[in-house]
């Protein structure tokens, strides 16, 4: 069951942003003489800065769903750009307020750890011997959160300044520098070869009383790697950073410290009821509340929500989820024909062999009970499945299929629930150990210029849990077939978890990839009643925009240096 994981002490080191985003400074300072006397209460604060990565503005919402939208797996619901469809159909502009809310909150995470590190270190001076090994984890900690920040700013907007100390936050906006995304990296690096060096691994952790959903060796080893991957690709194209993602992620297959899980399923009845499992999950991001009243202690999140399986109301049981976010139906049946015979149909009597597709995608939906999107009022239940499974049939309807890895009705267990219409106590994976074994295979390929023995069995590993046996082990593929293999792979795998955008921006496809779907939506789409199909984003996504999103317009207005991303003015 989900330990109550409320974060205290907030308000010693809240920050309330004012001028532009970057100048971050308390309004009503603490005396700080007077805390972080102990490691105990240094650890209290440090809670303060996790805290930071659960706003809506944060993981909560925008960073794990709403800015993640729009590829080959997922899009938003609906034909049009109206409220909340506008981040995920590509139209919204520089002044999007979402995009400002973002982008503020993830400076004033930095701002936390850096003015949490700036006090530690003066502290930890009159420590204990036993507390100042505790302030060493604490800042190695800090020093990932910041990393994993940083992280999100580079691969989202590009140029953005670098923010090394609270002091820096006391210039005026007009002296505000963007640095070029080299520098953000490798500043990056620092950080989180640091974390590495002072972290244990979270199954060896002995110094830490609770060390549930905190940053470890092992998540910091894992988050360079994927650091690394990204940093050598679209657009910076630095691909002597495969070999360093490579021994990156080889230094944390060897430890043994991880593994997956035997049963895929088990991640999201973990997941959705907070249970800690480090085997796998390597970064989660914790949600939990008695409440929803949207006060800052409230740590809830928008998870199974939002992205969830769509659902209506009980009154005193359960709240209802929207289920905006849609699969996308070509991604439907591409992964139901994937594993047939040539020539083979599918229909309602086959078998899909990948176990990820059941717990992936939902074709159902609960009004009062579960009920398939295909089943018509008049329909039995056999005749519904033989639309579910017609590719011309009930299309329509079949666009309403929404990720099933979050089911608060199928997974979530009475003392967890909170009963909401927008709120949830789910959690996020923000990294697992199988994105890591797929990035170890990627890079290996990339370095070696074609697939090591290494690379096989990597991903074979992350396919043997899928099917549950050998028979569909990857062998004798080219460099470009592996790389397509992978990327695929990736979206089987990491289906609708936040990855999908961004890989396909580092791997220099995303606009190629968007306009691709656009074309197999419209093509699979048969309606004889004028009804349009579910594809903004096809219509709005262009070549040398999307890749990053818009530096905010206040901040352009106040911070006279900066440089506005391309095509965003």
């Amino acid at each position: 069951m989900k330990k109550i994981f409320y974060y205290i002490f907030i308000s010693a080191i809240c920050i309330l942003p004012f001028s532009c985003s970057l100048d971050e400074e308390s309004r009503t300072e603490i005396d700080k003489n007077r805390f972080m006397l102990n490691a105990q209460e240094a650890e209290t604060v440090l809670l303060g800065v996790y805290q930071s990565l659960i706003t809506d503005a944060m993981y909560g919402f925008n960073l794990s769903i709403l800015f993640n939208l729009a590829t080959d797996c997922e899009q938003v619901e609906g034909s049009t750009t109206e409220n909340f469809r506008i981040i995920p159909s590509n139209a919204f502009n520089a002044s999007q307020a979402e995009v400002q809310a973002t982008w503020a909150a993830l400076y004033k995470a930095i701002y936390n750890a850096n003015d949490f590190m700036e006090i530690l270190q003066q502290r930890m001076k009159i420590y204990n011997e036993a507390d100042k090994q505790l302030a060493y984890i604490y800042l190695a900690e800090a020093r990932a959160i910041r990393g994993m920040c940083y992280f999100e700013l580079v691969r989202r907007f590009g140029n953005v300044p670098l923010m090394t100390t609270t002091a820096m936050s006391e210039q005026a906006p007009n002296t505000f520098v963007q640095e070029k995304p080299e520098v953000i990296y490798e500043f990056i690096e620092k950080d989180l070869k640091y974390a590495i060096q002072n972290l244990p691994y979270a199954k060896e952790d002995t110094d830490r009383q609770n060390n549930k959903f905190r940053m470890s060796k092992g998540a910091a080893l894992g988050l360079l790697t994927k650091v690394y991957a990204t940093w050598a690709g679209y657009p910076l194209e630095n691909h002597s950073k495969w070999e360093e993602a490579a021994k990156t992620a080889k230094t944390l297959i060897e430890s043994r410290q991880h593994d997956l899980l035997n049963d895929y399923e088990q991640l999201w009845q973990n997941t959705c009821n907070g249970i800690w499992d480090p085997t796998e999950s390597l970064i989660e991001l914790s949600f939990y509340s008695t409440t929803a009243a949207g006060g800052s202690s409230d740590a809830c999140g928008r998870i199974g929500k939002w992205n969830g399986v769509k659902t209506t109301v009980i009154a005193g049981e359960r709240g209802s989820c929207a289920g905006n976010v849609k699969v996308i139906h070509p991604f439907v049946i591409k992964w139901r024909e994937k594993d047939l015979a040539e020539g083979e149909e599918f229909t309602e009597n086959s078998v899909i062999k990948d176990k990820r597709y059941n717990a992936s995608i939902a074709n159902y939906q609960y009004n009062a009970d579960k009920t398939l999107y295909a089943k018509g009022k008049s329909d039995t239940e056999e005749t519904a499945l033989k639309n579910d499974c017609d590719k011309t049939k009930k299309n329509k309807e079949k666009q309403n299929y929404t990720p099933a890895k979050w089911d608060i009705e199928k997974y979530v267990i009475y003392q967890s629930k909170l009963i909401n219409n927008d709120k949830s106590n789910v959690n996020w994976y923000f990294l697992r150990y199988a994105d890591v074994l797929l990035l170890y295979a990627e890079a290996l390929n990339e370095w070696k210029q074609g697939p090591t023995k290494e690379a096989y069995d990597a991903i074979n590993k992350v396919r043997y849990r899928a099917y549950g046996n050998n028979e569909h082990d990857l062998n004798n593929l080219s460099i470009n077939e592996f790389r397509k293999a992978i990327q695929d792979e990736r979206a089987y795998e990491l289906a609708f978890e936040g990855h999908r955008r961004l890989d396909l921006i580092r791997w220099g496809i995303y606009y190629k990839t968007v306009k691709e779907t656009s074309r197999a939506i419209t093509l699979w789409f048969t309606d004889d009643k004028g009804n349009q199909p579910y594809n903004t984003a096809g219509r709005y996504t262009k070549l040398g925009k999307h890749e990053l999103y818009p530096i905010p317009q206040r901040d352009m207005d106040l911070c006279e240096q900066f440089v506005q991303n391309p095509n965003w003015n």
